[in-house]
């Protein structure tokens, strides 16, 4: 049997984990011990997991993550209030086939923003596509979509995304067009889609923030009453390792 015409085809048809897995086999005298269904079930093995990586590759690009985090490297020694059994719970991605939402809010640099980017990337992983943006700028984007006529375009695409992760909401207070285009974002996604927010403000001084009391209960009315809301506390992660850094290692 020539296997070259063989491996020309399984490229050109861009079945790259079966050609590897194949080239592999070739390599491998022990591999005349299995049978060909057996051979045959390798080759299909690594194609599927070649294909997974290449689609969780994609879903992280678009994702555009701020954080290189995930699941693995979160630290539950540091006192912030964070219940390993609360975020082991939001970690099995339950809560965005279920169209819920998560609120983290704390003080600046106690690790809200990488929390949720360590969220977000095991909801890649899960085969969630995520889009993850920090609030004022996506407002500053949605209007100026809105000037060049892409509003639409824009607002389908935030609508359409499993996981939106809105990071910083509340560093300043709402124009007018802003607090609109939450609440149409908001309504949107609502029992849809799922929205992980981080906020310095705590959740009870956002209706104070909205602005507008009218679309302020109803913009919180979408995205609070069906939250997750793990609040945390203590000194910055950031401080603390200034504070090492400065005093070096113990001789």
């Amino acid at each position: 049997m020539l296997l070259n015409p063989t491996l020309d085809k399984l490229q050109a048809l861009k079945l790259t984990g079966m050609l590897e897995a194949l080239n592999e086999q070739l390599n491998t005298p022990e591999i005349e011990q299995l049978s060909f269904d057996e051979r045959l079930g390798l080759m299909v093995d690594r194609e599927i997991t070649a294909r997974d990586n290449r689609r969780l590759k994609t879903r992280l690009k678009n994702a555009r993550l701020r954080q290189n985090a995930c699941m693995e490297d979160i630290d539950f020694r540091h006192p912030r209030d964070l219940r390993r059994d609360q975020f082991q719970q939001l970690l099995a991605s339950t809560w965005i086939k279920e169209h819920q939402n998560v609120i983290i809010t704390g003080p600046t640099g106690v690790g809200k923003t990488w929390l949720a980017c360590a969220l977000a990337h095991k909801a890649c992983r899960d085969g969630y596509t995520v889009q993850y943006h920090r609030l004022p700028r996506l407002l500053h984007d949605l209007n100026l979509a809105r000037a060049d006529g892409r509003y639409l375009k824009v607002m389908t695409g935030l609508a359409k995304t499993d996981l939106l992760l809105l990071d910083d909401w509340g560093l300043a207070p709402l124009t007018e067009s802003q607090r609109r285009d939450l609440l149409e974002l908001a309504e949107d996604r609502h029992n849809l889609k799922s929205t992980l927010i981080t906020s310095q403000m705590p959740v009870d001084h956002w209706h104070e923030l909205i602005g507008d009391p009218t679309l302020a209960d109803a913009i919180l009315d979408r995205l609070i009453h069906n939250a997750h809301r793990p609040p945390l506390k203590g000194e910055s992660l950031r401080k603390k390792k200034a504070k090492l850094a400065k005093s070096g290692p113990k001789s």
